[in-house]
């Protein structure tokens, strides 16, 4: 039976593939959307490579969803070709060949790369990718970056719809000439929110571990320690605060790369008493519940599952003013935004709202009802479901359901 011709009672076969497990929002969002769909109407596979030293892994939270891995460790999220990329894309083939999905939807750069071409290779009818975010800007040397754009350019041409997390990774996609407007889905994140929701159960948990009383001032920020995150900023931040306010006390949650090299500036500015990096925890409802605020510092974001996680635990946000934060983060009302790089005004909006508890649980309690409002999970999968279905539609194949295959888009 060809892949075209598929009776309506046959489940649409997804192939899913993402470069890596690490710790962070694409490695949740693949895991939610591979355990949550229908399971009479999808099947789903998930492709997966080797993490980077120092990422964390979330292996462990898509296998406690039922879900087995299919591992190609030849597959890694670096932005270079190597002779293993050439390995990894023949098994990518034989794999898709195998399993001959009606449906290959790619996650990351270096997935997206290898996951696409495969799939045009085996003659897959539906190809999709999805950008978190992106690293066409504030990631690598302009060379680098200048041929990674040509990249996107060539393989959104190989893709059937491109998918971004927040309106305003779209918009830089299409200024970065990767595919016009009409081109683009967007989707925005999914998350198993309610540990966050419940984040209340574990008062005074971390402030005990960490031997901090409740009238001390916590910030903290979460996630990589790479150099897009730009810990440095948050640090420098830090370092102004503690003036401000010389109780309080700084928590860095992640590890990385430039692990040492912060501890060092840390130590420098002299926040040595002050800051803790506590490496990657997996306890974050305690975290949450813990911190006063959350900031986020990067340079450059699709839609951070930190912020998100924050806000559904009731914890204020503080973040720069790039990618999709704008779009989760409504300033002066769910959160604050800051211009990217500038250490004062991000020590001042701190600096303002660790000194205005009114304020902080008013920002606090309308992020709270924002994200269950936009960021479940069930959403995500009702979204991407129909997503699919339209899109077979469009090619004749009538796997799955009966009439959902015409609904509308799930989102502009």
């Amino acid at each position: 039976m060809s892949q075209t011709s598929v009776p309506p009672s046959e489940p649409v076969r997804v192939l899913r593939v993402i470069a890596r497990l690490n710790v962070g929002g694409p490695a949740l969002h693949v895991s939610l959307l591979n355990s949550g769909m229908h399971a009479e109407r999808f099947r789903s596979w998930l492709v997966t490579g080797t993490e980077n030293p120092g990422e964390g892994s979330l292996r462990s939270y898509a296998e406690a969803r039922g879900i087995e891995p299919i591992v190609i460790p030849e597959m890694l999220g670096q932005a270079t070709l190597a002779p293993r990329d050439a390995i990894a894309l023949a098994k990518m083939i034989r794999l898709v060949r195998l399993v001959r999905p009606h449906v290959v939807h790619t996650h990351t750069a270096k997935a997206g790369f290898l996951g696409r071409v495969a799939a045009r290779a085996a003659g897959v009818p539906v190809v999709l990718h999805t950008y978190h975010g992106h690293v066409l800007s504030g990631y690598y040397g302009r060379l680098r970056t200048t041929g990674l754009r040509m990249m996107e350019r060539g393989l959104a041409q190989i893709t059937d719809r491109l998918i971004t997390v927040s309106d305003r990774v779209r918009d830089d996609l299409v200024e970065f000439g990767v595919a016009p407007v009409e081109r683009f889905t967007v989707v925005p994140l999914g998350l198993d929110l309610a540990p966050m929701f419940a984040s209340a159960a574990h008062r005074g948990v971390l402030r005990r571990e960490l031997g901090v009383p409740d009238r001390v001032p916590v910030i903290g920020i979460i996630g990589r320690l790479f150099p897009v995150k730009n810990h440095r900023l948050f640090l420098d931040a830090a370092a102004r605060v503690a003036e401000r306010h010389p109780e309080a006390r700084f928590l860095v949650v992640g590890d990385g790369p430039l692990r040492t090299d912060l501890e060092q500036h840390a130590r420098k500015i002299g926040l040595a008493d002050r800051v803790i990096f506590t490496g990657w925890r997996h306890d974050l409802p305690v975290i949450y519940e813990g911190l006063d605020l959350l900031v986020v510092s990067s340079v450059n974001e699709g839609t951070p599952v930190s912020a998100i996680e924050a806000m559904a635990a009731g914890c204020p946000v503080v973040a720069t003013r790039v990618g999709g934060l704008p779009d989760l983060v409504d300033d002066g009302r769910t959160g604050q935004l800051v211009p990217p790089g500038d250490a004062e005004v991000l020590a001042h909006a701190i600096s303002t709202l660790v000194a205005d508890r009114t304020q902080a649980a008013r920002l606090a309690d309308a992020a709270r009802v924002e994200v269950e409002r936009r960021f479940l999970a069930s959403r995500l999968v009702d979204d991407v479901e129909r997503l699919y279905l339209r899109l077979l539609a469009a090619k004749g194949i009538t796997a799955g359901v009966r009439n959902e295959a015409s609904a509308e888009e799930p989102v502009s």
